[in-house]
Order: structure tokens, then sequence, then C-alpha cells
């Protein structure tokens, strides 16, 4: 679009608050020119938004077939593994039709709470029982139609999914996750990055489908394999001390903690991003911070799952950039996550205030965008640089209602502490409206896209 938006109040880069910002927006949906002190009543001003408008949320952790389970795991109580259980049993039915429905209405609920980006780790690769599709790519090729039809720039991580804990073969359950060796990974991932260049070709800044690698975790990558991810391209990420047995299995394996194991491999580095890091060690924490590595926290999930509280504010004290994803999607809520990072450190320092609203908004923004390799990417290693509006950047924009039941009387940017998605007015994706109160512009109601979703799934309710 050409054209500009006037916001009452907007968070501009490199952080802070300001009133009646015009925003100009070029024919590539990109941010030319940002005005504060604006009158809203020019001619040139353009529509005029009401509320705190912020740069589009990024989800840096995404796996959109498991908001399949959300409000089905809870009944008897059970624990992560058990969980997994009932993941697996929603895994064994994707295909790639199914998998298209319920990627795109999980890409358009993201979409209408605000998210503008996400990373999607993937590695539901095949068909159940190993053996690859006729078109080899066909589950990538549905998420990547998703994200476009749904108006969420998607970075598709490629995950590698060799074991099914360490030194152990694949289960059943596993099987359509493998590649077999890393040389099998590695040649799939040649081919995937050629089919999305060919079929899904990204806007240099405008949006797209972008191609990432993930390790799944040490439990299913070998120590002799995690060298290999250090010649590959663009962001790489991993789940990374999770779960107390993850640090034990990788101890009695191979000596040392997951985190040290993969700095011997070459693989912790500023493009690093690692997911929970929930249970580390101080050590763990100073290789992490020292290589600036990203932290994607993703505390519904973590909470959901009982994973325990990670150390966000030690790893960024130590120069780790924090971000924040939605894993499972136990709720699709930018601001539930970014409240959920502070409300662990509370709980667990027993102190207000460990993460300021402005530090806040960075991880759910900034934080996520320098995990997935978006944008301009050259961020200093601390949680707060380049947050806000900015111009050169697209026009990727939230906008949080300031007179709801919620939010009324918030104080600037502490609205973030108040409000949720159901605060969410208006969301642009390089400047085009995809959302507005809650309902997708062109694909409609919500609810209506995973009603159809949710037909093709036995549940075995």
């Amino acid at each position: 679009m050409t054209g500009s938006l006037h916001f009452e109040t907007a968070w501009l880069a490199p952080g802070r608050y300001a009133r009646d910002v015009r925003v100009s927006i070029d024919d590539d949906g990109i941010i030319t020119a940002i005005e504060e002190g604006a009158d809203p009543a020019a001619p040139e001003a353009g529509d005029r938004l009401a509320g705190f408008a912020i740069p589009g949320a990024v989800n840096a952790h995404s796996h959109a077939f498991h908001r399949l389970l959300r409000g089905r795991t809870h009944g008897d109580g059970g624990t992560f593994w058990t969980w997994r259980e009932v993941m697996y049993r929603v895994a064994g039915q994707l295909d790639p039709e199914n998998y298209y429905r319920a990627a795109r209405a999980i890409y358009a609920e993201m979409v209408t709470a605000g998210y503008t980006a996400v990373g999607e780790f993937h590695y539901v690769h095949h068909a159940p029982g190993g053996a690859p599709y006729a078109e080899p790519h066909a589950m990538e090729r549905a998420l990547a139609q998703a994200a476009l039809d749904a108006g969420i720039r998607l970075v598709l991580l490629d995950t590698c999914y060799l074991t099914g804990a360490i030194g152990e073969e694949l289960n059943a359950e596993q099987q359509r996750f493998g590649d077999g060796t890393i040389d099998g990974y590695l040649q799939r991932h040649t081919g995937l990055a050629e089919m999305l260049a060919a079929d899904f070709p990204a806007h240099a800044t405008a949006g797209g489908v972008t191609l990432g690698a993930a390790i799944h975790s040490v439990r299913a990558v070998p120590a002799a394999a995690l060298p290999a991810f250090t010649a590959l391209e663009g962001p790489l990420h991993v789940h990374l001390s999770e779960q107390p047995a993850e640090n034990d299995a990788c101890r009695k394996a191979y000596g040392t903690t997951p985190t040290q194991l993969l700095a011997d491999a070459g693989v912790v580095t500023d493009r690093l991003s690692a997911v929970h890091a929930t249970h580390l060690t101080d050590e763990d924490i100073e290789l992490l911070g020292d290589a600036a590595s990203t932290i994607v926290m993703c505390p519904t999930t973590e909470a959901d799952l009982a994973d325990g509280i990670g150390p966000a504010r030690a790893l960024a004290d130590a120069g780790a950039v924090i971000s924040l994803g939605s894993d499972q999607h136990v709720t699709l809520d930018p601001l539930l996550e970014l409240r959920g990072l502070e409300a662990g450190e509370r709980l667990g320092s027993g102190q207000r205030g460990r993460f300021s609203p402005a530090e806040l908004l960075a991880a759910l923004t900034s934080g996520g965008s320098r995990s997935l390799h978006l944008g301009d990417t050259n961020a200093e290693p601390a949680i707060a640089s380049g947050a806000g509006l900015t111009v050169g950047q697209p026009a990727d924009i939230a906008v949080i209602a300031a007179d709801t039941p919620r939010t009324y009387g918030s104080k600037g940017e502490q609205i973030m502490l108040a409000g949720t998605a159901a605060d969410v007015t208006h969301v642009y994706s390089a400047g085009r409206l995809v959302a507005a109160n809650g309902v997708h512009t062109s694909l409609g109601p919500v609810g209506e896209l995973y009603r159809e979703a949710y037909r093709a799934f036995d549940f075995g309710d």
C-alpha cells in the first residue's frame, strides 16, 4: 500500500512511548517516515486509530498441530511425558490436506491476536511409517500455503529428528519425523530450500516464507551429527534442557550438559536460538550469554507442562537475547506470554520489575526478529535493543485498545501488563490490514476455520 496511518499513541524505536504518530508506508509495505505530534485532522493524516500501536508480535517458537490438543490434556493430570503420548496420537493423523486446514486456522488465530511472524519448529516430514510422500515436501508446502493464506510471515525451521532417545531407534510414532541419517536430513533440507525458493519466493521486505534449521534436541540428534549444522545458513533453533530427564540422559551418555555438548560441536553462537533453556547450570548460562545466543521462552507452555521457570533474567544479564514463543498454543496471546515471562521471574525471585515494560516489549518483537533473522538483525545482544516502530522496516503493526475493561487507565506502555489478545483491534502486515476486532479480514471468523479443521481428526471421544 501507499499511504499513512495515524495512531493515537505508539511505541517507537529505540524503545519509547509517543503520541499522535503518523506512519507513512510505501507500495512495498515499508515504513518510510514516522512523525510525532502529527495533526490527526490534517488531510494527509490517513486513517486514525485509537489505542497503542506496537510492532507486530513475533512468535519465535510454534508447533502448529499442538493447538489441536488445547483443552484436552488436563483431565487426569499427568506429566510432560504422558502429554507427549497424546501429542503423538494427533501427529499420527496429520496429512498434507488436513494439516493445511489446521495450520490455516492456527495462523489466522495468531494474526487476530497480534502476531505478524512465526517460527514453525516443524518435524512431521513424512507419511506415517516414515515413507516420503510422493511430493517429498508436501507437509512443508501445506504449512507454507497456510501461512500465506493467513498473512503471517513464516520462518520454516526444518527440524532434524534421528533418534527416539539418546542411543535409541525412533519408535513407531516417531518414524515419520526422521530422515534416517544426518546426510538424509541434509539432502532433504537442500531439496526443501529449492522448493520454497521456486514456489514460495519471499519478498525481501514484505513477507513470505523463509527457511531455517532446527536440532530437535540432544535426545533426537546424536552428538556426532551436531557439527553438520554449522555449515547451514539462516537461523538455527534447538529445544534445550526443557526437562531434567533430558539433562540426566545427556550427562549419562556424554558426560556433560546439553549446552556444553552443543558448544563442543560449534553450534552455540549468535545464530543459535535455544528454546526453553529451563534447567541450566551457571556454566550453561555463561556459554549462551558469551555467545549472544537468543533464548526463546514459552511461558504459557512451560507452565502448562510444569516444566519449571527458566533463568531468563540471568541469561539476559549474561548477554543472551530474550524472545518469546507460544509453542503448543495452550493459548495464543502474545500479551500473556509477555506477562508470563515477568510473572515467572517474580515468582522465582520474590521481586517485582525483573523486566521493564520496554524489555518485555522487546522480547515480544525485536527479540523474536533476531531469533528468526527477520529484517535488520543487527541488534546488540541486549533485550531492549531495536524495539519499536522503525523507518525502513515492514509496517507490521498491532494496535491495542486503551479503553477496554482490562486496559482502561493504563499508563503508557504499561498497557502491555494489563491487556490481552481480546484488546487487539487492528493488525497490519506490510501495511495491509489482515485482522480487525478479532476477525481475519480475508478468512473470516477463526472459529469457523477451526470447525472445518477439527472435522478431519478423531480424538477418540
